[in-house]
């Protein structure tokens, strides 16, 4: 594997731990006992409310240092909120708007 490649495991292994160490802390006071995947949706699978993603989002954005990492790309499509978001989504999204920081 060449160098550029295991950078982005890395980066890619980074984005997954940080993203998923935050929603832990969120939702530690829940009383869930959800493993968290790639799969796992918020809404559906964790009971968000609208609120809870934006203050998700928040904390994200605070973990990561960058609070210009446009979410609301990820979060309107066709100019109307997504009803639900799995973390795979977000790793993805975040992945993508970090390597061009």
């Amino acid at each position: 594997m060449d160098g550029q490649n295991e950078g982005r495991k890395s980066m890619s292994t980074d984005i997954q731990e940080r993203l998923r160490t935050v929603l832990q802390e969120f939702v530690a006071d829940w009383g869930l006992d959800v493993p968290i995947t790639e799969d796992t949706a918020l809404v559906e699978d964790l009971g968000f409310d609208s609120i809870d993603v934006i203050q998700f989002v928040v904390a994200v954005e605070n973990a990561f240092q960058n609070r210009k990492l446009g979410f609301q790309d990820l979060l309107m499509q066709n100019g109307r909120y997504v009803d639900d978001l799995k973390i795979g989504e977000i790793e993805t999204f975040l992945a993508s708007r970090l390597a061009l920081a």
